[in-house]
């Protein structure tokens, strides 16, 4: 399809001249812009398109590919022996870069296709929002979590000077901010433990993010002092013969500092240094495996 050759949705009307310079571009690269239309909800402008291989790539801020599911993914699209998926991609200095869409991504590449079937965004800030709707593999808390601390150094590299509080779509919530900084620090952090206290203490900040990325650090370092008093009494409990696999959460719950916040919840600071002081505190001679093994019983969800 030649520069300029594509086909128009009939009630969309002539697309915007940035619109049809990216299209050109895309035929530019190499690739094929095949359709422009307006999607149906908002009616902006996108092209459906057919970009080279080769120029795309994974945005920096998404999490790592998961072998297991790039693997299941391969299988499934090796069945059926077609590619029906179109990921989302936006225009970029080194080519395009999708927000989603990294696993079959992954899977073009094993299969040695030329082109990635794509729905191009115009507008570049699109992929931070479209991060935060990635459903493709349901996220656990680390890789949530890491997405969103590499999503906030982007937005920081990009403007600085925009308030943490005004990406609260793009994070969803506060404390994958901190909890991002320790799972880079240590990937086998124990942040289930610690996700029900940070999640009702940890706000978003009204502050530029150059600013709040200092305070965001040290409330990851309050939480990984806490983290080491809480494995010096796992390392007593251990010493007297008590394993469990609920054991952080069971010695976080004793701890918790909200425990008995009905109305007036406190303050991130205010929290951790009741939490760390009831840790310093907590007696491990007093503590049975049954008492664990209780709590855990009554921990989990009942069924419906």
């Amino acid at each position: 399809m030649a520069p300029g050759d594509f086909a128009v949705h009939p009630a969309g009307g002539r697309p915007p001249a940035e619109v049809e310079r990216l299209a050109s571009r895309i035929a530019e690269d190499g690739g094929a812009a095949l359709a422009v239309y307006r999607e149906p909800v908002g009616g902006h402008w996108q092209i459906f398109a057919l970009l080279p291989r080769a120029m795309v790539h994974p945005t920096p801020y998404q999490r790592d590919l998961s072998k297991a599911h790039a693997d299941r993914l391969l299988r499934v699209i090796k069945k059926i022996d077609r590619f029906v998926d179109p990921v989302v991609a936006v225009r970029s200095a080194d080519g395009y870069w999708i927000p989603n869409g990294n696993h079959r991504l992954h899977v073009l590449e094993k299969l040695k296709a030329d082109f990635v079937p794509a729905i191009v965004v115009p507008e570049p800030e699109v992929a931070f929002q479209i991060l935060a709707l990635n459903t493709e593999k349901a996220h656990n808390l680390k890789e949530k979590s890491l997405e969103v601390i590499r999503m906030y150094r982007g937005l920081m590299e990009e403007d600085g000077r925009s308030h943490e509080e005004e990406f609260t779509f793009q994070f969803e919530e506060p404390h994958f901010i901190t909890l991002g900084l320790l799972y880079e620090k240590n990937a086998r952090f124990a942040g289930g433990a610690f996700a029900p206290l940070l999640r009702r203490v940890d706000k978003f900040l009204k502050a530029p993010l150059r600013t709040a990325y200092g305070t965001r650090q040290e409330r990851a370092g309050r939480v990984e002092e806490a983290d080491g008093h809480l494995k010096g009494i796992v390392e007593k409990l251990k010493r007297r013969g008590i394993s469990h696999p609920f054991v952080k959460n069971f010695v976080l719950a004793r701890c918790n500092p909200l425990t008995r916040a009905r109305k007036t919840v406190p303050g991130f600071d205010q929290a951790l240094t009741k939490l760390i002081e009831a840790l310093e505190g907590f007696d491990a001679q007093k503590i049975r495996q049954e008492d664990i093994a209780r709590s855990a019983v009554m921990a989990i969800p009942a069924a419906g």
